[in-house]
């Protein structure tokens, strides 16, 4: 098992989950956060932590948000470790609550 980032992280990127992970797991992109599956040892301390429940475990994602492990696992792997909490995106608030923002998702070229 590993905890995916799903949807709801895109054009927010809250970094509450990243203070509180024991082995730096998670990688930043430019508008999204990913979790390493390799790295994740499946401790949960993140889920309580993102305020826009964007962090769901692999077994308990939806249908629609499926394909969000296998884009953790290659994004993690093209993007840095972060490994401290940083300020959200400027407009996070507004982007919290929107759905369907997979088109907004900044991905390497």
């Amino acid at each position: 098992m590993t905890f995916v980032v799903t949807e709801a992280c895109i054009r927010c990127k809250y970094t509450d989950c990243v203070s509180v992970c024991p082995v730096d797991c998670f990688h930043e992109g430019p508008n999204f956060l990913a979790i390493d599956p390799q790295a994740c040892i499946d401790c949960a301390v993140c889920v309580p932590e993102c305020p826009v429940n964007a962090i769901v475990a692999d077994h308990e994602l939806a249908p629609e948000q499926q394909h969000f492990l296998q884009l953790n696992a290659t994004l993690a792997g093209q993007w840095p470790v972060i490994n401290a909490a940083r300020e959200p995106l400027p407009d996070a608030e507004q982007w919290a609550g929107v759905t369907s923002k997979l088109d907004h998702l900044v991905q390497p070229a």
